[in-house]
C-alpha cells in the first residue's frame, strides 16, 4: 500500500528550524496499531493522519509511542499541506479532533489557529520536578502539563533537564517558562513519558502559556519564542476561553509511505 506524505516544519520561516512534523493522508482509518508503527517509524515528535469528512477532516496525532489528544505543531502542518499541496482554493479548514473542532485560517503565508485555552491551578513543585529540572521555578502550575515559571530567559536556556526525574511525573509534559529577551515570553517543552525529550516548538503549550502571560503581561497579544535548539516562533492571542496561534511554515520533503498491510 503507497500513503501520501508530507514532512513540514512548522512554527518559522526558515527550512531545518521549528518543529518537524509528519503529516500521512489516509482515505479512511487504519488499526491504532498501524498509525502508532508509521508514527514510531518516522521516529518524530508527532506525525498526523488526516482523512477527508464532508465537514473538512478528522485529524489525530501520535507520538513516536503513543496517540495524544492535542497538538499544535503537527495541526499547523497539516493545514500547511492542504492549503499548499492538497486544494489551494481553501481558506479555511475545519479539523474534528478529540480536543473538539480545531479551525485554520489562512492569512497569506501565515496560518491562524483557533485552539481551546486551558486552566491551570498554582501548586507547589514536586520534589522529582525541582530535582529533574536542576532549579526551583518562581511558580509552579499544572494542567495537563506542569509549567515551571523562572525569573530570566537565561534561566530556561540553562536548564540541563534529568529525563528520568521528570518521566515520573504524572502529567503529558513540563514547560518551563520565563519574560522574553526580544520576545513577550520564552518557553521549552520535555515530555519523555511520551516519547519526546524535548519538543522544539509546542503549540499545545502555548494554550497554558497564553493566558498566563496575556495576565501577568496586562496585554491580549503576543509573541513567543520556544528557545529549543532548532527554535521557533508564533504569535498568541488570548480570548478568554479560546486562543489564536499564528505561524508559519516550510515543506521539506514529500514523499510515499509503502507498507503492507499484513506485516
Amino acid at each position: 500500500m503507497k500513503l501520501k506524505y508530507f514532512q513540514v516544519d512548522a512554527f518559522t520561516k526558515q527550512m531545518f528550524k521549528g518543529n518537524p512534523a509528519g503529516v500521512c493522508l489516509l482515505d479512511h482509518w487504519f488499526s491504532d496499531d498501524i498509525l502508532q508503527k508509521i508514527a514510531f517509524e518516522n521516529n518524530l515528535s508527532e506525525t498526523a493522519f488526516i482523512v477527508k469528512i464532508s465537514s473538512g477532516y478528522e485529524l489525530r496525532w501520535f507520538t513516536p509511542i503513543k496517540e495524544i489528544e492535542l497538538c499544535g505543531h503537527a495541526t499547523l502542518a497539516s493545514a500547511w499541506v492542504i492549503f499548499n499541496h492538497i486544494d489551494s482554493t481553501l481558506s479555511k479548514i475545519y479539523f474534528s479532533t478529540k480536543s473538539g473542532t480545531l479551525i485554520v485560517i489562512r492569512q497569506n503565508n501565515s496560518l491562524e489557529m483557533d485552539f481551546p485555552s486551558r486552566k491551570i491551578n498554582q501548586v507547589d513543585p514536586p520534589k522529582s520536578l525541582v530535582k529533574g529540572l536542576g532549579m526551583t521555578p518562581l511558580e509552579t502550575y499544572l494542567s495537563v502539563d506542569y509549567m515551571a515559571v523562572f525569573d530570566t530567559e537565561l534561566d530556561v536556556r540553562n536548564i540541563s533537564p534529568n529525563m528520568q526525574l521528570l518521566e515520573n511525573l504524572d502529567c503529558v509534559g513540563i514547560i518551563v517558562t520565563a519574560p522574553g529577551n526580544d520576545s513577550d515570553f520564552v518557553s521549552r517543552f520535555f515530555a519523555p513519558r511520551y516519547g519526546v525529550n524535548e519538543d522544539p516548538v509546542t503549540g499545545s503549550a502555548h494554550c497554558l502559556l497564553t493566558p498566563y502571560w496575556s495576565k501577568h503581561l496586562g496585554k491580549t497579544t503576543l509573541h513567543a519564542k520556544q528557545i529549543s535548539a532548532r527554535g521557533g516562533e508564533l504569535t498568541c492571542k488570548n480570548r478568554n476561553d479560546r486562543i489564536t496561534l499564528t505561524g508559519e511554515c516550510v515543506t521539506f520533503l514529500e514523499g510515499t509511505i509503502n507498507f503492507d498491510l499484513s506485516i
